[in-house]
């Protein structure tokens, strides 16, 4: 049988739940975006916080219409074929930061060729990471990321997950790039890069 040729490189969105300056989850999706372009894939980092959107608000939307960030973020999926994403735990909850953002692409409606903002994610393949310098690495936020994604934007939340327990510790920069200093979490790093890549890469060929 001769293998599938895809029509162009996979196009990932690279996107971190937390903003601030160091954050582990910036460095973990990175590093997971690294292994995509070693892999062929073209990545695009996305900072939610320069798309500056508001705190959702109906009243607000109704004054303004929808945030430019909102709008934005609905091409960037447009143009995307999945997600990379990493996302700390805030009181076991995903960040307001990535939720807010997310509500607003919601709103989003279609206009000309463009897709409404949960048609730009329909079908499209999204891998979960999450960091944290704690004992459970973000694993009790991510369910709830899944069940976000998968329900309310039609993503395809690939079976495979990471949670980076003493992610500080586990996280090495010394040698100018952040690497994992475990083979084995490195490799599960991989599986789920790999797992997004195929996702990506089925649905191009079947497009």
């Amino acid at each position: 049988m001769t293998a599938s040729i895809t029509p162009r490189p996979v196009r990932l969105l690279a996107i971190s739940g937390s903003a601030r300056q160091g954050s582990l989850n910036r460095q973990l999706v990175d590093l997971a975006a690294r292994k995509a372009e070693a892999a062929g894939a073209q990545v695009t980092h996305v900072d939610l916080r320069e798309l500056a959107m508001p705190i959702y608000d109906d009243d607000w939307a109704a004054a303004h219409g929808r945030p430019a960030g909102a709008l934005k973020l609905r091409e960037l999926f447009a143009s995307h074929d999945g997600l990379l994403i990493a996302c700390p735990e805030y009181n076991a909850l995903p960040t307001p930061l990535l939720i807010n953002s997310f509500d607003w692409l919601s709103t989003v409606q279609a206009q000309g060729d463009l897709p409404s903002g949960t048609g730009a994610t329909a079908g499209k393949p999204v891998g979960l990471l999450a960091a944290s310098p704690g004992a459970l690495g973000g694993i009790r936020a991510l369910p709830i990321v899944r069940t976000y994604l998968s329900t309310n934007f039609a993503m395809v939340v690939v079976p495979e997950q990471m949670g980076l327990p003493l992610a500080d510790q586990q996280l090495d920069a010394s040698s100018g790039e952040v690497v994992l200093k475990k083979p084995e979490l490195d490799h599960l790093l991989d599986k789920v890069v790999a797992s997004v890549m195929r996702q990506a890469a089925w649905r191009l060929t079947t497009a």
